[in-house]
């Protein structure tokens, strides 16, 4: 598990969670898993490939959902499967969106593929040799689950090495 890796995901969440539920977030139910992930609402995965790979999935909660969608919006929207979902995939690209800003700023070079809906029951499974991060973001708007697996690419990293 890298840190450094992870953190600007768990920084960009908990700024832009504040910001769109306008209310307060806490960071709980922190845990590690190399398990599939069994999710707990609507839930969208984005992949990360290059220099660093992975994926983060965003499992949010209808409530949550809402008011994200209503704060892009700028208007009260009504709840509906096809609305959730595509506030659970822009809160994805906006969270994503901070978090590759500072990756880039680190000096990383990879690419950001688009949010991937989860309809079904099954899990997302990642790599095996990458544990995955896992935390709820709790506010009085809903939770907001975000699990992060992320992990050096190995084969971008021997190829920069002069031989």
């Amino acid at each position: 598990m890298r840190m450094e890796l992870i953190q600007p995901f768990i920084n960009a969440a908990d700024a832009v969670l504040a910001e769109t539920l306008a209310c307060p977030v806490t960071v709980s139910d922190i845990s590690m898993s190399d398990e599939t992930y069994q999710r707990h609402a609507t839930a969208a995965m984005i992949e990360i490939t290059g220099d660093i790979e992975g994926r983060v999935i965003f499992d949010v909660e209808d409530s949550a959902a809402m008011k994200v969608a209503s704060a892009i919006s700028g208007t009260e929207m009504e709840a509906d499967p096809e609305m959730i979902r595509e506030a659970v995939a822009e809160l994805a690209n906006l969270v994503i969106g901070n978090a590759v800003t500072s990756l880039n700023d680190q000096g990383f070079r990879f690419k950001v593929h688009p949010p991937v809906d989860h309809p079904g029951q099954q899990g997302f499974r990642g790599s095996e040799d990458v544990e995955a991060l896992v935390m709820d973001f709790s506010s009085p708007a809903g939770s907001v689950f975000m699990n992060v697996a992320m992990r050096y690419n190995r084969r971008r990293r021997e190829d920069k090495i002069p031989g």
